[in-house]
């Protein structure tokens, strides 16, 4: 099995360069499925992913974290199957639960028409737990560039299938849940051909049971504190949206939902392409090198730089981005973005350098932050459901959040020895760096009344200048630009 040497700067960018045009086209699509479904289909879509996206995580017990970590491949091909095997297990489980208790999930979500779609709860997590161990494989082997042309069939079939369907009529929430199905069995299908036609060899002369009990041992750590902790995050990331179905109507489900996938867009495209090449590095570096601060500093500095801007601007100009883009009836989820800019903007600079938690093999560490992230988030959404008012509601979740992701990000970096005033000293000066853009944007929306189109126009042109500018003075930003239009351009050619 060969494994391509490549920068990390390029690994990245492979990743990215599949997520762009995916995302380019999810958000091309956005603004035409947002007119064609209604906020109460977003809200069902909200409530079907959070519930796979908490069991999602547990497929594998985390066991496919440490596909990574061993020195040898036929170690890493057993911890494959193992996590395979596990996603077996846990997709049977849940077909179980919702067969026996489909209807008090139900009822306690308050939303009838959830009931329909529950049996495509298994088949979700099946393919997400069977993508998350295809997807360590892959990144161990360095061969990213699958990824780029998994995620781009995907994206293609399931936008093109959702346009149609919406088109033809067909706009419930279920539309939306099948055709976000499909495109992850795509994904999952085209990247799991790929990984078998390059190594099935060593997949059939290495893998055993035996082997595969020495891993469960081995690696014991992985279910008994990453995966209660990769459970609690994703609960209380996904809590918001099970909670205000019980407290608020579907419809501020929907309104809730949008404005997170569109805060979100960020982590997904640059930030979680990062992570992922991060963990092999860091891995990498933990274990040969030992220039793993140095690794740390690289990232963080660019997190920073690559995010504070986009999510300040989305914090200035949500609602007036909303109603352009979306239409009149979604301008109140713009506002809801503006309240919780800061907690995203933490979560990007700090979740791809979390899986440092497993390279320390300090998952007991990230089980009791996700535990504190749980609770502080558990409680705002029941005292502001109490309170019935869902404003409120939003600035309790958008300060616990900015808090919980601040001071892990903090934490980390100091664990990686780097000093926390230098993590602070970046957070600043590209604050600094946006300001005067930012300045120009705020006066023209409520000094000189720009209308919101305007405003629009006028924030995307500042977001190109601030992008032009600090990718002029870092070089390594200037070589990922570099590196990204020659990504591009051969994407272009072999598509």
């Amino acid at each position: 099995m060969s494994k391509p040497s490549s920068s990390f700067a390029t690994n990245v960018l492979k990743l990215v360069t599949g997520s762009v045009f995916a995302q380019g086209l999810g958000v091309f699509v956005a603004p035409i499925v947002a007119r064609l479904f209604a906020p109460e289909a977003f809200g069902v879509v909200a409530l079907f992913a959070s519930i796979t996206g908490i069991i999602g995580v547990l497929a594998c017990l985390r066991y496919e974290l440490s596909i990574m970590l061993p020195k040898t491949d036929e170690e890493a091909a057993n911890l494959l199957g193992l996590s395979l095997f596990f996603v077996l297990i846990i997709t049977g489980i849940s077909a179980l639960i919702i067969f026996f208790a489909g209807d008090v999930i139900v009822n306690l979500l308050n939303s009838p028409e959830l009931k329909k779609y529950l049996w495509l709860i298994p088949v979700s997590v099946f393919v997400s737990g069977t993508f998350l161990a295809l997807n360590n494989w892959n990144s161990r082997t360095k061969h990213f560039g699958r990824l780029s042309i998994a995620r781009v069939i995907s994206s293609v079939v399931a936008q093109t299938t959702k346009l149609g369907a919406g088109f033809a009529g067909f706009v419930s929430g279920g539309v939306l849940i099948g055709t976000g199905i499909l495109g992850k069995i795509l994904f999952t299908f085209v990247l799991g051909g790929q990984i078998w036609r390059n190594d099935h060899h060593l997949f059939k002369a290495s893998i055993r049971w035996k082997k595969m009990l020495a891993g469960i041992k081995r690696h014991k750590k992985f279910p008994i504190y990453s995966a209660p902790s990769a459970v609690l995050n994703s609960a209380s990331l996904q809590l918001p949206t099970l909670l205000m179905a019980s407290y608020f109507s579907p419809k501020i489900v929907g309104f809730f939902s949008l404005g997170r996938m569109v805060l979100g867009m960020p982590m997904t495209l640059i930030g979680h392409a990062i992570g992922q090449v991060f963990f092999q590095k860091a891995s990498e570096s933990h274990n040969y090198t030992g220039n793993l601060s140095a690794v740390v500093e690289d990232i963080i500095k660019s997190l920073v730089s690559l995010g504070i801007f986009p999510i300040l601007l989305l914090m200035l100009i949500g609602n007036d981005l909303f109603t352009v883009t979306f239409g009149t009836r979604w301008t109140e989820a713009g506002i809801y973005i503006q309240i919780l800019g800061p907690w995203f903007f933490f979560q990007f600079i700090s979740s791809p350098i979390s899986t440092l938690f497993s390279v320390f093999e300090k998952q007991n560490q990230g089980l009791l932050f996700n535990g504190a992230l749980f609770i502080t988030r558990t409680v705002s959404i029941i005292v502001g459901g109490i309170t019935g008012n869902i404003m409120f509601t939003m600035f309790l979740l958008g300060g616990t959040g900015a808090a919980c992701y601040g001071c892990l990000f903090f934490w980390i970096i100091a664990k990686a020895g780097i000093p926390v005033s230098r993590g602070a000293s970046y957070i600043f000066q590209y604050s600094l760096y946006s300001s005067p853009l930012l300045g120009v944007v705020a006066i023209a929306k409520w000094s000189l009344g720009v209308q919101e189109t305007g405003v629009f126009i006028l924030g995307l042109c500042c977001l190109l200048v601030y992008y032009i500018f600090i990718i002029r003075r870092d070089e390594k930003l200037r070589k990922m630009a570099k590196l990204f239009s020659q990504q591009v351009v051969g994407f272009i050619r072999k598509s």
